[in-house]
């Protein structure tokens, strides 16, 4: 599924090029579409889904003091959302995942501007009373498809993401079997452009595609937003439907998060 924002430059010309195969085995077509020099060069995103789950210790604290280190935890949240330069969107997940509590999705441009601000967040009270059961680091990454719908990540060729305000994000780690990168370009557009069309039939859910290969332990990490949870269901059923899928080595752990201001986030977890 990963592949959903993955994969219509066949139909658009837009696909990198293949150099000559050797040996019978397809070559590597994962780089980067070559940049269109009549548009602005997009630069590359670091993306971070960091999910935490509070001990119970915490929740039998005083309320004063909980009040307090929530205070601060939002405090560094704040602080580090800089208009073009770091963004963090929170979520809870409080009732819709047993092992964590609330999810911080955070972009920026630089993995030492994450270290900083994930190093912050640790240096607070609360803090201390977290566990990180699920971290998934990604970049954004132009894509070597492109799909005949226009949003704000795919207009910027999805060098750049930018989230929506959807109330509820779909997100979880993807990985592809390794006979999927062994078939040729030509027969990997075939079997998207069957997947492509199925997404598409979904206009209310917008899909995030981001790139892990080497930084984590995923290949992908998709985060589908969206006010309409039942689209989301029916989609992910059709989806499996489709022959790509025969392909998807691994598409868990899922979580579904409600979107909310930190404060507020915060609040959930008791």
């Amino acid at each position: 599924m990963a592949d959903v924002q993955d994969a219509k430059a066949a139909q658009t010309g837009t696909a990198a090029i293949e150099a000559p195969a050797t040996g019978g085995r397809p070559a590597s077509s994962y780089g980067a579409a070559p940049h269109d020099p009549s548009k602005p060069a997009v630069k590359r995103q670091i993306v971070n889904f960091t999910f935490y789950k509070v001990m119970p210790e915490w929740r039998r604290l005083p309320e004063d003091v909980k009040t307090a280190h929530k205070a601060e935890f939002a405090a560094v949240l704040a602080k580090w959302n800089k208009l073009g330069e770091f963004l963090s969107v929170t979520y809870s997940t409080v009732g819709t995942r047993g092992d964590v509590d609330m999810c911080v999705w955070s972009i920026c441009y630089a993995v030492d501007e994450l270290n900083t601000m994930r190093a912050e967040l640790l240096k607070t009270a609360l803090a201390g009373y977290l566990t990180i059961p699920h971290n998934f680091l990604s970049m954004t990454k132009r894509s070597q498809y492109q799909i005949d719908r226009e949003d704000e990540s795919e207009g910027e060729g999805r060098g750049a993401i930018r989230p929506g305000g959807q109330k509820y994000n779909f997100v979880y780690p993807f990985w592809k079997t390794r006979p999927w990168y062994l078939l040729s370009l030509e027969e990997r557009k075939r079997l998207m452009d069957e997947h492509i069309r199925v997404g598409l039939m979904y206009p209310r859910v917008k899909l995030n595609t981001t790139y892990s290969f080497g930084i984590d332990d995923q290949e992908f990490v998709v985060a589908f937003e969206t006010n309409f949870p039942e689209d989301f269901v029916d989609l992910v059923q059709h989806l499996r439907e489709t022959e790509a899928s025969l392909y998807t080595l691994q598409d868990t752990p899922m979580f579904s998060c409600v979107r909310m201001p930190a404060a507020e986030m915060l609040n959930r977890l008791g």
